[in-house]
Order: structure tokens, then sequence, then C-alpha cells
């Protein structure tokens, strides 16, 4: 399977106080997985096999139902390509 990324968006129904706590959780499943990512103000990116990287979205869900989240939202975009595709030569040259 060729490496591609994966770009997702979890919005956890949680009182606005507890927004940014419950997508941390979320953010740490993806810490955890070892997989390469990047975390933007309104996405993470992930790089990676996709069905590893589906999966890893899957567990950011539950992990927003686990803390109490009585629904999850979530946007992905995939950029696939045969013979891969990464973060680095999409954005490496705007980097300092």
């Amino acid at each position: 399977m060729p490496t591609i990324n994966l770009s997702f968006q979890v919005i956890p129904k949680v009182p606005d106080a507890r927004t940014y706590e419950v997508v941390d959780l979320a953010i740490e499943v993806v810490k955890k997985s070892g997989v390469k990512y990047e975390v933007g103000p309104m996405e993470t990116t992930m790089e990676g096999e996709l069905n590893q990287l589906l999966e890893i979205v899957k567990e950011a869900q539950q992990v927003c139902i686990d803390a109490g989240a009585e629904r999850v939202m979530t946007m992905i975009k995939i950029d696939y390509h045969p013979k891969g595709v990464t973060m680095e030569e999409k954005i490496g040259k705007y980097r300092s």
C-alpha cells in the first residue's frame, strides 16, 4: 500500500468549555499511534497507510465519546496517489 496523507477534524458535541480538552484527547491518539503527523489550527494531518490511518480516526472518535461527547462529527480529507504522497513534498518548501 502506498503512503498517503489523511487530514481529519473532530468536532465533539460537548459544552464549549470542554471542546479543546476533548480534541486534545483525540490528538493524543494520533501522537501515541507513532505515525508521522502535524497538528494545525483546524485539523490534524497524518502520513501512512490508508487502513491504519482510518483506524486512528476511529479511535480518535471513540476517545471523544469516552470523554463524554454525545456525538462526534468528523471531516476527513485523503490525498491518495498510487506511487505515494508525503507531507514534505507538499509543504517542505514553506518551512524555514
